[in-house]
């Protein structure tokens, strides 16, 4: 472990806040936390610490340039030389209630889990560790799905797995098998080692597979990723989804979402439920 740490401050438009905090994740922050208009997210301090301020801010001037004040002019980085810190950054992750059925914790807890089935996440240097709103809102309509296809051996697919969360939710609420995909090695990583923890590695397929060099389909597909990327990616998602099937789709921004909601409307898919929270929204859609 790094015996000290750079602590990045910024202020930033309120709408900005989850993409900013989700983007600092992915970058490989462990901790972060949002105050108000305030994000703070802290860094291991290592050889590499020059790219990560660089990746950051070419981060919040490119969101700049599509009108959304990201607080790239009022960084500051300061760098914590505190022994205890290596441990301290875990007070910001506490299990969370995802859903109807999970409690989602880091595995230093001792969560009371009640009637809740427990998934357990690393926080790090993987996206989806149950708190960010596209994730809570994607579990919410798996466990829909999962309802509507209780008895049936179904099978699934999630595009941009991270962290996995998605691939063990499936598993858990009955999927005989999960495809779950990821273009990055360090996900895949992650994903491996929380699909073990959580005793669903058997039923799961990590792969760095193309979407569009998958040629089988699928009860359910899950995407948790942009709009952007969701449009690009179109056509290969609907070729997944078997007949009757579902489509998940989240990391939408609410402007983008009539956007993506009219591409599948178009070829043969209907919005079931939307969910919206903050400036997210996600869509569970049936195959007409």
């Amino acid at each position: 472990m790094p015996s000290s740490w750079l602590q990045l401050s910024l202020r930033t438009d309120p709408t900005a806040l989850d993409a900013v905090a989700n983007f600092l994740i992915e970058r490989g922050s462990p901790g972060v936390v949002i105050k108000k208009n305030e994000v703070q997210a802290y860094f291991p301090q290592r050889g590499d610490s020059a790219a990560v301020q660089a990746d950051v801010q070419r981060f919040l001037r490119g969101m700049q340039r599509l009108g959304v004040e990201t607080g790239a002019d009022s960084q500051r980085w300061r760098i914590l030389k505190d022994r205890n810190w290596n441990n301290a950054w875990r007070r910001f992750f506490h299990p969370q209630r995802v859903g109807k059925q999970f409690l989602v914790s880091p595995p230093w807890a001792k969560p009371r889990l009640g009637r809740r089935d427990l998934i357990t996440i690393e926080p790090g240097m993987a996206f989806g560790t149950g708190t960010h709103a596209t994730t809570r809102c994607c579990i919410e309509f798996i466990e829909q799905v999962a309802t509507c296809l209780r008895g049936s051996e179904f099978v699934a697919l999630d595009v941009g797995t991270g962290s996995g969360i998605l691939s063990i939710a499936l598993a858990k609420l009955g999927a005989r098998s999960v495809w779950a995909l990821d273009n990055d090695p360090l996900a895949l990583k992650v994903a491996r080692a929380n699909l073990s923890c959580n005793g669903v590695a058997e039923k799961v397929r990590l792969s760095a597979t193309k979407l569009s060099h998958i040629r089988k389909s699928f009860s359910v597909v899950v995407a948790n990723l942009t709009a952007e990327t969701i449009l690009d990616l179109a056509g290969a998602l609907e070729k997944k989804v078997a007949a009757k099937g579902f489509l998940i789709l989240s990391g939408i921004l609410k402007p983008k979402v009539r956007a993506v909601a009219d591409r599948f409307a178009a070829n043969g898919f209907r919005v079931v439920r939307r969910r919206s929270e903050k400036e997210w929204a996600t869509l569970l859609l049936r195959r007409r």
